[in-house]
Protein backbone atom coordinates (compact mmCIF):
# COMPACT_ATOMS: atom_id res chain seq x y z
CA UNK A 1 0.00 0.00 0.00
CA UNK A 2 1.00 3.68 -0.89
CA UNK A 3 -0.35 6.25 1.23
CA UNK A 4 -0.89 10.14 -0.13
CA UNK A 5 -2.29 12.91 1.00
CA UNK A 6 -4.04 14.86 -2.56
CA UNK A 7 -6.30 17.03 -3.20
CA UNK A 8 -9.42 18.33 -5.72
CA UNK A 9 -9.71 21.57 -7.01
CA UNK A 10 -8.44 23.63 -4.41
CA UNK A 11 -9.85 21.91 -1.20
CA UNK A 12 -7.59 20.80 2.09
CA UNK A 13 -5.48 17.88 1.37
CA UNK A 14 -7.36 14.43 2.16
CA UNK A 15 -5.55 11.25 3.05
CA UNK A 16 -5.77 8.64 0.15
CA UNK A 17 -3.47 5.57 -0.92
CA UNK A 18 -3.41 4.59 -4.26
CA UNK A 19 -5.01 1.82 -5.75
CA UNK A 20 -2.62 1.04 -8.80
CA UNK A 21 -1.01 3.42 -10.49
CA UNK A 22 -4.22 5.63 -11.84
CA UNK A 23 -6.44 5.90 -9.25
CA UNK A 24 -6.27 7.66 -5.52
CA UNK A 25 -8.38 6.17 -2.95
CA UNK A 26 -10.47 8.74 -0.99
CA UNK A 27 -9.62 6.86 2.62
CA UNK A 28 -12.65 8.60 4.52
CA UNK A 29 -15.06 8.59 2.42
CA UNK A 30 -14.56 5.43 1.18
CA UNK A 31 -14.78 4.51 5.00
CA UNK A 32 -17.73 6.01 5.61
CA UNK A 33 -19.75 4.34 2.84
CA UNK A 34 -18.18 0.89 3.67
CA UNK A 35 -19.27 1.11 7.28
CA UNK A 36 -23.08 3.06 6.10
CA UNK A 37 -23.10 -0.12 3.65
CA UNK A 38 -22.69 -2.42 7.01
CA UNK A 39 -25.72 -0.48 8.90
CA UNK A 40 -23.85 2.00 10.92
CA UNK A 41 -25.47 4.79 11.83
CA UNK A 42 -22.54 7.30 12.27
CA UNK A 43 -20.60 5.31 9.38
CA UNK A 44 -19.18 9.36 8.56
CA UNK A 45 -17.83 10.12 12.15
CA UNK A 46 -16.44 7.32 12.99
CA UNK A 47 -14.72 7.36 9.14
CA UNK A 48 -13.68 11.06 10.46
CA UNK A 49 -11.90 9.48 13.49
CA UNK A 50 -10.19 6.51 12.08
CA UNK A 51 -9.11 7.96 9.11
CA UNK A 52 -8.49 11.78 9.86
CA UNK A 53 -6.74 14.16 7.13
CA UNK A 54 -3.52 13.83 8.45
CA UNK A 55 -1.13 10.61 8.45
CA UNK A 56 0.38 11.34 11.91
CA UNK A 57 -3.37 11.01 13.07
CA UNK A 58 -3.35 7.49 11.02
CA UNK A 59 -0.89 6.21 11.94
CA UNK A 60 -1.58 7.16 16.03
CA UNK A 61 -4.83 5.22 15.08
CA UNK A 62 -2.85 1.96 15.26
CA UNK A 63 -5.02 -1.49 15.38
CA UNK A 64 -8.09 0.23 14.72
CA UNK A 65 -7.38 2.00 11.70
CA UNK A 66 -4.61 -0.58 10.25
CA UNK A 67 -7.85 -3.58 10.67
CA UNK A 68 -10.40 -1.53 9.12
CA UNK A 69 -8.02 -0.38 6.20
CA UNK A 70 -7.39 -4.13 5.89
CA UNK A 71 -11.22 -5.24 6.02
CA UNK A 72 -11.73 -2.56 3.06
CA UNK A 73 -9.04 -4.00 0.72
CA UNK A 74 -9.70 -7.44 1.32
CA UNK A 75 -13.76 -6.71 0.42
CA UNK A 76 -12.11 -4.74 -2.36
CA UNK A 77 -10.44 -6.88 -3.72
CA UNK A 78 -13.26 -9.55 -3.38
CA UNK A 79 -15.49 -7.19 -5.93
CA UNK A 80 -18.11 -6.79 -2.75
CA UNK A 81 -17.00 -3.07 -1.87
CA UNK A 82 -16.49 -0.47 -4.32
CA UNK A 83 -14.31 2.55 -2.70
CA UNK A 84 -14.41 6.45 -3.07
CA UNK A 85 -11.58 6.83 -6.01
CA UNK A 86 -10.76 9.62 -7.92
CA UNK A 87 -8.09 9.40 -11.40
CA UNK A 88 -4.62 10.04 -10.13
CA UNK A 89 -4.61 12.78 -13.53
CA UNK A 90 -7.82 14.86 -11.57
CA UNK A 91 -5.59 15.26 -8.14
CA UNK A 92 -2.87 17.08 -6.82
CA UNK A 93 -0.45 15.39 -4.84
CA UNK A 94 0.93 16.82 -1.33
CA UNK A 95 4.01 15.79 0.46
CA UNK A 96 2.29 12.41 1.97
CA UNK A 97 3.10 13.44 5.67
CA UNK A 98 3.05 17.53 6.93
CA UNK A 99 2.87 16.68 10.42
CA UNK A 100 5.72 14.81 11.92
CA UNK A 101 6.24 14.67 15.87
CA UNK A 102 9.73 14.70 15.06
CA UNK A 103 11.71 14.78 11.79
CA UNK A 104 15.25 13.91 12.31
CA UNK A 105 18.11 13.66 10.22
CA UNK A 106 21.35 12.07 10.13
CA UNK A 107 24.23 13.08 8.57
CA UNK A 108 27.86 11.15 6.91
CA UNK A 109 25.43 8.08 6.67
CA UNK A 110 27.26 6.50 3.11
CA UNK A 111 30.43 5.87 2.94
CA UNK A 112 31.10 7.20 -0.39
CA UNK A 113 29.50 10.45 0.59
CA UNK A 114 31.73 10.28 3.77
CA UNK A 115 34.87 9.86 1.31
CA UNK A 116 33.87 12.67 -1.11
CA UNK A 117 33.29 15.73 1.63
CA UNK A 118 36.38 14.04 2.88
CA UNK A 119 35.49 13.52 6.42
CA UNK A 120 35.68 11.05 9.02
CA UNK A 121 33.53 7.59 9.57
CA UNK A 122 31.19 8.69 12.37
CA UNK A 123 31.13 6.74 15.72
CA UNK A 124 28.02 7.03 15.92
CA UNK A 125 25.39 8.66 13.63
CA UNK A 126 25.61 12.41 13.73
CA UNK A 127 21.87 13.78 14.54
CA UNK A 128 20.08 17.05 13.75
CA UNK A 129 16.80 18.30 13.17
CA UNK A 130 14.05 20.15 10.87
CA UNK A 131 11.03 20.96 11.46
CA UNK A 132 7.66 21.01 9.85
CA UNK A 133 8.41 24.34 8.14
CA UNK A 134 10.41 22.85 6.34
CA UNK A 135 8.61 19.80 4.46
CA UNK A 136 7.55 21.12 0.95
CA UNK A 137 4.60 19.33 -1.33
CA UNK A 138 5.84 18.00 -4.67
CA UNK A 139 6.04 20.28 -7.53
CA UNK A 140 6.55 23.57 -5.17
CA UNK A 141 9.38 25.67 -5.37
CA UNK A 142 12.34 25.18 -2.91
CA UNK A 143 13.56 28.93 -1.67
CA UNK A 144 16.69 29.78 -1.64
CA UNK A 145 17.56 32.03 1.45
CA UNK A 146 18.89 35.87 0.26
CA UNK A 147 22.53 36.17 0.04
CA UNK A 148 23.31 32.21 -0.30
CA UNK A 149 25.64 31.29 -3.02
CA UNK A 150 25.88 27.30 -2.34
CA UNK A 151 22.17 25.74 -2.62
CA UNK A 152 22.64 22.02 -2.58
CA UNK A 153 20.60 18.46 -2.66
CA UNK A 154 20.86 15.34 -1.18
CA UNK A 155 18.23 12.79 -2.17
CA UNK A 156 17.49 10.33 1.06
CA UNK A 157 15.27 7.64 1.91
CA UNK A 158 13.08 8.72 4.42
CA UNK A 159 11.67 6.50 7.31
CA UNK A 160 7.98 7.00 9.16
CA UNK A 161 7.78 5.48 12.40
CA UNK A 162 4.53 3.58 12.78
CA UNK A 163 4.56 2.63 16.40
CA UNK A 164 6.05 3.88 19.62
CA UNK A 165 9.42 2.46 20.16
CA UNK A 166 11.43 2.84 22.96
CA UNK A 167 14.51 0.98 23.43
CA UNK A 168 14.06 -1.29 20.83
CA UNK A 169 16.62 -3.84 19.67
CA UNK A 170 18.30 -3.56 16.05
CA UNK A 171 16.68 -7.09 15.10
CA UNK A 172 13.00 -5.62 16.08
CA UNK A 173 13.43 -2.45 14.92
CA UNK A 174 11.71 -2.95 11.14
CA UNK A 175 8.34 -4.04 13.20
CA UNK A 176 8.35 -0.27 14.25
CA UNK A 177 8.39 0.99 11.24
CA UNK A 178 4.86 2.26 8.95
CA UNK A 179 6.96 3.18 5.26
CA UNK A 180 9.42 4.60 3.40
CA UNK A 181 9.36 7.68 1.07
CA UNK A 182 11.83 10.28 -0.62
CA UNK A 183 13.03 13.18 1.46
CA UNK A 184 14.83 16.11 -0.63
CA UNK A 185 17.69 17.47 2.41
CA UNK A 186 18.23 20.55 0.92
CA UNK A 187 21.15 22.17 2.24
CA UNK A 188 22.37 25.85 2.58
CA UNK A 189 26.43 25.35 2.58
CA UNK A 190 27.01 28.91 3.50
CA UNK A 191 24.75 28.69 6.12
CA UNK A 192 25.47 25.33 7.30
CA UNK A 193 29.36 25.41 7.51
CA UNK A 194 29.77 29.08 9.60
CA UNK A 195 29.60 27.01 12.97
CA UNK A 196 30.42 23.12 13.42
CA UNK A 197 26.41 22.70 13.88
CA UNK A 198 24.98 21.79 10.66
CA UNK A 199 21.25 23.40 11.74
CA UNK A 200 21.34 26.80 10.50
CA UNK A 201 22.23 24.85 6.37
CA UNK A 202 19.19 22.80 7.17
CA UNK A 203 16.36 24.40 8.53
CA UNK A 204 14.97 27.10 6.16
CA UNK A 205 11.02 27.14 4.65
CA UNK A 206 11.21 24.57 1.81
CA UNK A 207 13.80 23.05 2.54
CA UNK A 208 12.57 19.32 2.94
CA UNK A 209 10.44 18.12 0.08
CA UNK A 210 8.90 15.35 0.54
CA UNK A 211 6.68 12.46 -1.47
CA UNK A 212 5.09 11.48 -3.57
CA UNK A 213 3.84 8.76 -1.19
CA UNK A 214 4.54 6.47 2.16
CA UNK A 215 5.02 3.17 0.44
CA UNK A 216 4.48 0.48 3.66
CA UNK A 217 6.99 -2.23 4.51
CA UNK A 218 4.92 -4.94 2.10
CA UNK A 219 5.84 -2.85 -0.61
CA UNK A 220 9.37 -2.39 0.92
CA UNK A 221 10.36 -5.38 2.05
CA UNK A 222 13.78 -4.56 2.73
CA UNK A 223 15.05 -0.69 2.90
CA UNK A 224 19.05 -1.95 2.29
CA UNK A 225 18.85 -2.52 -1.53
CA UNK A 226 17.27 0.78 -2.94
CA UNK A 227 18.55 2.83 -6.03
CA UNK A 228 18.75 6.16 -5.19
CA UNK A 229 19.08 9.26 -7.69
CA UNK A 230 19.33 12.88 -8.07
CA UNK A 231 19.01 14.88 -11.95
CA UNK A 232 19.41 18.70 -12.01
CA UNK A 233 18.13 19.80 -15.22
CA UNK A 234 18.06 16.51 -16.42
CA UNK A 235 21.82 16.28 -15.80
CA UNK A 236 22.19 12.96 -13.45
CA UNK A 237 24.12 13.98 -10.43
CA UNK A 238 23.79 11.31 -7.76
CA UNK A 239 23.85 7.46 -8.11
CA UNK A 240 23.75 5.56 -4.82
CA UNK A 241 22.54 2.76 -2.98
CA UNK A 242 20.86 2.09 0.36
CA UNK A 243 23.92 -0.74 0.44
CA UNK A 244 26.34 1.50 1.29
CA UNK A 245 24.45 2.43 4.50
CA UNK A 246 27.58 2.92 7.46
CA UNK A 247 23.97 2.94 9.97
CA UNK A 248 21.18 0.97 8.36
CA UNK A 249 17.48 1.54 9.22
CA UNK A 250 17.98 -0.90 11.56
CA UNK A 251 20.29 0.39 13.42
CA UNK A 252 19.31 4.27 12.91
CA UNK A 253 15.60 3.24 14.73
CA UNK A 254 17.03 1.27 17.30
CA UNK A 255 19.81 4.11 18.15
CA UNK A 256 17.56 6.76 18.22
CA UNK A 257 14.69 4.44 20.15
CA UNK A 258 18.02 4.46 22.86
CA UNK A 259 17.86 7.96 23.27
CA UNK A 260 14.54 9.42 22.76
CA UNK A 261 10.84 7.88 22.32
CA UNK A 262 10.09 7.21 18.77
CA UNK A 263 6.37 7.80 18.38
CA UNK A 264 3.71 6.97 15.01
CA UNK A 265 4.15 9.88 12.43
CA UNK A 266 7.94 10.50 13.45
CA UNK A 267 9.92 11.27 10.34
CA UNK A 268 13.77 10.19 9.96
CA UNK A 269 16.21 11.51 7.05
CA UNK A 270 18.71 8.53 6.94
CA UNK A 271 21.00 10.56 4.65
CA UNK A 272 23.04 11.38 1.21
CA UNK A 273 25.49 9.03 -0.98
CA UNK A 274 28.17 10.41 -3.26
CA UNK A 275 27.12 13.40 -5.64
CA UNK A 276 26.19 16.18 -4.14
CA UNK A 277 26.94 20.05 -5.45
CA UNK A 278 29.93 21.63 -2.72
CA UNK A 279 32.17 18.15 -3.29
CA UNK A 280 32.36 18.75 -6.98
CA UNK A 281 35.32 20.02 -8.37
CA UNK A 282 34.51 22.95 -9.42
CA UNK A 283 31.94 23.21 -7.05
CA UNK A 284 27.74 23.12 -8.42
CA UNK A 285 25.30 24.89 -6.63
CA UNK A 286 21.26 25.28 -7.50
CA UNK A 287 20.15 28.17 -9.19
CA UNK A 288 16.81 30.04 -9.44
CA UNK A 289 15.05 28.11 -12.28
CA UNK A 290 16.36 25.08 -11.66
CA UNK A 291 14.83 21.53 -11.15
CA UNK A 292 15.77 18.85 -9.11
CA UNK A 293 14.19 15.50 -9.75
CA UNK A 294 14.61 12.19 -7.59
CA UNK A 295 13.94 8.99 -7.62
CA UNK A 296 14.23 5.82 -5.52
CA UNK A 297 13.77 2.39 -5.75
CA UNK A 298 9.76 1.90 -5.58
CA UNK A 299 8.61 5.25 -3.65
CA UNK A 300 7.98 7.51 -7.17
CA UNK A 301 9.63 10.71 -8.68
CA UNK A 302 9.87 14.10 -6.69
CA UNK A 303 10.11 17.05 -8.47
CA UNK A 304 10.70 20.72 -7.24
CA UNK A 305 12.18 23.91 -8.96
CA UNK A 306 14.20 26.30 -7.41
CA UNK A 307 13.48 29.97 -6.96
CA UNK A 308 14.83 32.73 -5.10
CA UNK A 309 13.27 34.04 -1.79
Amino acid sequence: MKIVRFSRNGAAPRLGCFMGEDRVVDLAASCAAYLAGRGVVRAGAIADALFPQSTRGFLEGGVATQETLAAMLHATKAGKFQPVAHPTGAVRLHAPIADPGKFICIGLNYKDHAAEAGAQIPKEPPVFPKWANAILDPGEPILRPRGEKRLDWEVELGVVIGRTARYVSTEQALDYVFGYTIVHDVSARDLQFVTSQWGAGKIADTFAPVGPCIADRSEIPDPHVLSLKTWVNGTLMQEGTTRNFIFDVRYIVSYLSGIMTLAPGDLIATGTPAGVGFSRKPPIALQPGDTCRMEITGLGVLENPVKDA
